[in-house]
């Protein structure tokens, strides 16, 4: 999603909820009935009859639950763009999104995931332990042939907490069919993926931080110790497209680099909360290191990428970010099953930079990059699709990568043209690169 896509969809929600917001305060006074004066009885009863209006003439039949949560949506979202509340199933797959695990047998499949073609098992996952292995066909699940489900019913299925397991009845490349019990749990959704080294001769290495969930930090750990057995002496970290998320991984992550000072802090209406470097954490403190960044470059990846570029221990290539150094308060609302995210506070960065947009009406950007790469219109999707797309590690990528050269298919998402990344490559190998020169 390009950054205006990202603002229209902003400004989308916005609209979509407006009328609700206006039944919002009333609402609440009505779950709050016993709290409020008896002036505000006036109040109450305007929603009362505008909630019985709808629910009697609107087109289809509509429960009170949808009015409630339509209602809770619109007073959030009337406060600021970022500020919302979640229904049940959101608030599943914002749990997801910040927690980084979901439920699962953890087994990443061929597009379409219906067709129950398997590309390889996560590391440590249910289904590497259950014994699926790369390139196994699904046939059937609990004795329900594969044509039976659609993609929503395949995923419902994956995760199903049953404590007997999935029977699933799969083929291997080899064409012997195997009778496996697959116990689904809890995995952690990857989010920094394609860690490699991409420059062997310069020993340069690269990974992706795709969002900064609460298992982002012990991920990046790991990843750092893969790419220092193999040598790596410079680094490529790449935050395009990468939304923001769980500001603590953030922190732990620039603490990695920085040795001394102050790495974020937030300012609202309390105190200011300051996070400052840990020297005894600085383990990687003289690590040549460029970070790609663009305009979907966003929140927790501003924080970082900020306060790597203030303390001069990293140049971001690529393109100005997005803008977002607003900081969320995320609530859980009982067996409602809801959540609500507001607005309490902005980010600084070391220097005291607010990068919020919208703090200064003359800014429509968060953070300059040091060195400004621009992309052509063509070579930004195969980027961002890169860049979401999972990434195998090393115990299966023999097998994947024989399966591919047998099958003539690309299995294994290559990197695309990427100028902004070459840039980044000349700049650690000592050169000044030249942008207009890039992909040429």
């Amino acid at each position: 999603m390009s950054a205006p896509e990202l603002r229209g969809q902003i400004r989308t929600e916005s609209t979509l909820t407006f009328v609700c917001g206006l039944l919002a305060g009333a609402l609440v006074l009505l779950i709050g009935r016993e709290l409020w004066p008896p002036a505000d009885d006036t109040g109450l009863q305007h929603f009362a009859e505008v909630r019985d209006f709808a629910r009697e003439a609107f087109v289809r039949e509509v429960s009170d639950q949808e009015l409630l949560d339509d209602a809770l949506k619109g007073m959030l979202s009337g406060l600021d763009p970022y500020s919302r509340y979640y229904d049940a199933a959101q608030a599943q797959d914002l749990a997801r999104q910040t927690g980084g695990r979901y439920r699962g047998i953890g087994a990443v499949f061929r597009t379409p995931v219906e067709k129950g073609r398997i590309l390889y098992p996560l590391p440590g996952s249910p289904a590497l332990h259950a014994g699926l292995r790369v390139g196994d066909q699904v046939l059937t699940l609990n004795g329900r042939a594969l044509e039976e489900f659609d993609a929503a019913g395949f995923r419902a299925a994956l995760g199903n907490p049953d404590p007997e397991g999935i029977q699933v009845h799969v083929r291997g490349l080899d064409g012997v069919e195997r009778q496996l019990s697959v116990i689904p749990g809890s995995i952690i959704d990857p989010s920094i993926r394609h860690a490699r080294i991409i420059d062997p001769e310069r020993n340069i290495g690269y990974l992706a931080i795709t969002r900064f969930s609460s298992e982002t930090a012990a991920e990046f750990s790991q990843a750092m110790d893969f790419l220092a057995e193999r040598g790596m002496k410079a680094l490529v970290l790449d935050l395009r497209h990468n939304l923001g998320g769980t500001l603590s991984s953030a922190v732990e992550i620039a603490r990695r680099f920085v040795p001394s000072g102050v790495i974020v802090s937030t300012e609202g209406r309390g105190e200011p909360i300051v996070y400052e470097a840990e020297p005894e954490a600085a383990d990687l403190k003289g690590m040549p290191l460029a970070i790609l960044v663009n305009a979907n470059t966003a929140s927790s990846s501003e924080v970082l990428a900020g306060a790597l570029q203030d303390h001069r221990v990293a140049a971001l290539v690529g393109e100005a970010t997005f803008g977002k150094g607003m900081v969320q308060a995320i609530r859980s609302f009982g067996e409602a099953g809801g959540r609500a995210k507001v607005t309490t506070s902005y980010y600084y960065s070391p220097t005291h930079r607010n990068f919020e947009r919208s703090a200064d009406p003359n800014r429509e950007h968060g953070i300059l990059p040091d060195l400004a790469v621009p992309l052509l219109a063509e070579e930004r999707a195969p980027i961002q699709g890169f860049l979401q797309s999972y990434s195998p590690g090393p115990e299966v990528l023999p097998a994947l990568e024989a399966w591919a050269a047998e099958s003539g298919e690309d299995l294994i998402p290559p990197m695309p043209v990427d100028p902004q990344l070459e840039s980044a490559l000349e700049l650690l190998g000592g050169q000044r690169p030249d942008p207009a020169e890039q992909g040429k």
